[in-house]
């Protein structure tokens, strides 16, 4: 039996998940989505209960409108960002962003879109990953948002025709859009373990075979570790030094294979490398190698 001293913390904790959910999805950090939870939390426990008639409503606006303030500020740091710009990863098989069934769910934590919804204005980013991620009605995203209806409504266009735009230039822009090739894990692992072995064996010719002619690598180092401060471009220059950093840096390192924000990834020493296929061949290879960004999956992986 709960009793009423503890009811409150039972009703938190219910939508913990939920909250943090949606302040990932807003932030891109895991270690700010906490420290939002946990602003929640303060807000909660001092909140009398006969003002809060429906608390999962009320948390989900108090989550919304904390997110909000922290992009602000948030915005401000990352143009000081020393090179890209990536989201913190997050295991996501064991539910810590929630059920993850559908393409849609795990596109809705995916780094790509993540990165996407970086171009959006705060107020566009909360409308677009309510309705999108956790399929609030209009009239009720009104009301986390105190906005109107109407005005809800005409946001959420321009967020998704801004997503839409951004999907088909894609983040270097110039890409057109084109089916994209989501093999199982298994499938999966096994092109990326002939990827491996290609770039290990300094196999150029094999290596630049299994690249879309865009291919592009992204690496966020954020000033902190040594990583390339600009995407680098094309098949030659990609494979080029793919090679030269898995000899460098990854020799005799583990290498596990993981899902990372909905998508499956590699981790090697204790970094994320995920590599996106699209019609049998790499796409994009993303490397998190900021250790700041890491510490939450390290705990993740020290859980597992």
């Amino acid at each position: 039996m709960i009793t009423q001293d503890a009811a409150p913390v039972a009703d938190f904790e219910e939508h913990r998940p939920r909250m943090f959910g949606i302040a990932y999805r807003m932030l891109g950090s895991a270690a700010e989505a906490e420290d939002t939870v946990q602003d929640a939390w303060l807000r909660w426990s001092s909140a009398g209960r006969e003002d809060i008639e429906h608390p999962g409503a009320w948390l989900a606006k108090v989550v919304t409108r904390l997110c909000l303030n922290r992009l602000t500020s948030a915005r401000a740091r990352r143009e000081e960002y020393v090179g890209p710009w990536l989201p913190e990863p997050v295991l996501t098989g064991d539910g810590t962003l929630g059920p993850l069934e559908s393409a849609e769910q795990r596109d809705s934590v995916s780094m790509a879109l993540l990165v996407l919804l970086e171009q959006l204005t705060p107020v566009e980013r909360a409308v677009y990953v309510l309705r999108e991620a956790f399929a609030y009605g209009h009239r009720e995203i009104a009301g986390l948002l105190d906005l109107t209806e109407a005005n809800c409504r005409q946001l959420y266009r321009r967020a998704a025709a801004r997503v839409a735009a951004g999907r088909t230039a894609g983040p270097s822009g110039g890409r057109e859009s084109r089916p994209r090739f989501e093999p199982d894990p298994a499938q999966w692992q096994r092109l990326v373990e002939t990827f491996l072995t290609a770039a290990r064996d300094g196999d150029l010719a094999r290596l630049e075979g299994m690249l879309t002619a865009d291919v592009r690598y992204v690496a966020d180092g954020g000033g902190i570790v040594g990583a390339a401060r600009r995407p680098i471009l094309g098949p030659d220059k990609v494979a080029r030094f793919l090679v030269g950093v898995l000899r460098k840096f990854a020799a005799g390192m583990p290498i596990s294979f993981a899902e990372v924000n909905g998508e499956p990834a590699l981790i090697v020493g204790g970094t994320v490398l995920q590599v996106e296929i699209e019609d049998g061949l790499v796409r994009e290879v993303r490397s998190v190698v900021n250790p700041e960004k890491l510490e939450f999956l390290q705990r993740q992986l020290s859980h597992s």
